[in-house]
C-alpha cells in the first residue's frame, strides 16, 4: 500500500511516498480503505518540531530523538471497511467509517486498522468522506475543552481565532449548546464565521476584544495570543479561559490564576475519548455540525497540502484525498474549494 512516510523532522519535503506491506485486521480489529484524511495544525507541529513557547525541549522527547518515532502523519480518516477480524460484530465489509486516531497518528496511509471498539464510527449518510474526514480533530478537542468548562445554554462565548479548523468547531459546538457567541477573526473570513453561527463577529486586525465594557462567560484561545492577564479583565465573576493552544509558562501559571483569579483557566491537551466520535456522528447526522473544507489535495500532493497549513491561515480542515472517490464525496481538484457551511452535505 501508499503511504506518505517522514524520517526526519523539517519543512514538507521530508514528506515522502512509499510502499508498505498491507497491513492485517487482529481479531478485534478492522481493516478500512482510506478514502480521505487530513492535514491539521497538529501534522505541522510534530513534522517541524515548530512548538508553542517553552514546549521545544520537550517535543524530541515526546516524538522521538534522533527521528520521528511514529514515521507516519495524520489524526483522521473516513473511508470503507473491507475486512473485520472475528470478534467484531459492530462493523462489516461495505461499511463506511470515520476514525480519531489523535496522538497515535498514523492516518496518511492507503489502508488502516483500527480496534473496532475504539474511536471509530459508521459515517454519517450526510456527509462526504471528505467531510467525515475532518469532524474529528477540531469536534473532539472542543467537546472536551467544553466538557471541562461546563458550557450551559444561555451563556457568552468568545472564540479567539474562529475561522480555523479549531475555532469553526468552537463556533458550531457552542450554538449547539444554546450559548450567545462572538467570534474574533479577519474581515476576510466574518462572512465565514457568521453563517456558522456567531451572533457577533470581531476584526481582530481593528478591534480588541479586551475593550473596556465587554463580558463573557467562556473565553476560547484557539491561537495563543489570548493570555489570562489580556483576557481577565473581561471574564464574567466564575468565568472560564479555555486555553486550546498556548505557551508553556501560560499553561504552568494556569492553576495560579484559577486559584487566585476568581476564574478557572483550562490548559493542557484535550483527552481523547471514544465518545467523542460518536457524539460528533449524531451531530452531524441532525446537521448541528459540520466540517469547513478549506482546501482539498490528492493524496500524492501531500507535501503541498502541508506547505498550505504551514502558512497558518486556513479556514477550517485541509482534507487529502486518498485512491478512487465514490460519487458525491464533495472532492474536487486540487486547491481551492467552496468552505462548507452547516446544513450542506
Amino acid at each position: 500500500m501508499k503511504a506518505i512516510v517522514y524520517t526526519r523532522y523539517g519543512a514538507p519535503d521530508v514528506l515522502q511516498l512509499r510502499e508498505l506491506p498491507m497491513p492485517a485486521p487482529q481479531a478485534n480489529e478492522i481493516l478500512v480503505r482510506l478514502r480521505a484524511t487530513t492535514v491539521t495544525s497538529g501534522d505541522w507541529r510534530v513534522r517541524s518540531l515548530n512548538m508553542p513557547r517553552g514546549f521545544g525541549p520537550f517535543a524530541r522527547l515526546a516524538f522521538g530523538l534522533a527521528g520521528p518515532r511514529q514515521p507516519i502523519l495524520g489524526t483522521e480518516l473516513s473511508g470503507d471497511v473491507v475486512a473485520a477480524g472475528a470478534q467484531v460484530s459492530q462493523f462489516k465489509p461495505g461499511d463506511a467509517v470515520f476514525a480519531f486516531t489523535g496522538g497515535r497518528l498514523g492516518c496518511h496511509v492507503e489502508y488502516k486498522c483500527l480496534a473496532a471498539n475504539g474511536a471509530v464510527a459508521l459515517k454519517p449518510a450526510n456527509l462526504s468522506y471528505e467531510q467525515a474526514a475532518a469532524l474529528s480533530f477540531g469536534g473532539a478537542t472542543m467537546l472536551d475543552f467544553y466538557r471541562r468548562a461546563g458550557l450551559k445554554g444561555g451563556e457568552s462565548v468568545l472564540v479567539n481565532g474562529a475561522s480555523g479548523c479549531v475555532g469553526t468547531a468552537a463556533v458550531q459546538l457552542a450554538r449547539q449548546l444554546g450559548a450567545r457567541v462572538t467570534g474574533v477573526c479577519s474581515a476576510a473570513n466574518a462572512e465565514l464565521v457568521t453563517a456558522l453561527g456567531a451572533q457577533r463577529v470581531l476584526d481582530y486586525t481593528r478591534e480588541d476584544f479586551a475593550q473596556p465594557g465587554a463580558r463573557y462567560d467562556v473565553i476560547v484561545d484557539t491561537v495563543g495570543t489570548a493570555p489570562y492577564a489580556r483576557c481577565a479583565p473581561v471574564l464574567a465573576p466564575a468565568g472560564r479561559l479555555l486555553l486550546v493552544l498556548a505557551p508553556l509558562a501560560e499553561l504552568l501559571k494556569a492553576p495560579w490564576h484559577t486559584w487566585r483569579g476568581g476564574h478557572r483557566v483550562i490548559a493542557g491537551p484535550a483527552a481523547e475519548r471514544a465518545e467523542y466520535v460518536h457524539q460528533l456522528r449524531a451531530l452531524a447526522l441532525a446537521g448541528q455540525f459540520v466540517p469547513v473544507i478549506d482546501r482539498s489535495y490528492p493524496f500524492e500532493q501531500m507535501q503541498a497540502a502541508h506547505a498550505y497549513v504551514d502558512q497558518g491561515h486556513k479556514k477550517g480542515n485541509v482534507v487529502v484525498r486518498v485512491g478512487c472517490q465514490h460519487a458525491g464525496s464533495g472532492s474536487g481538484a486540487a486547491g481551492a474549494t467552496a468552505p462548507v457551511q452547516p446544513g450542506a452535505a
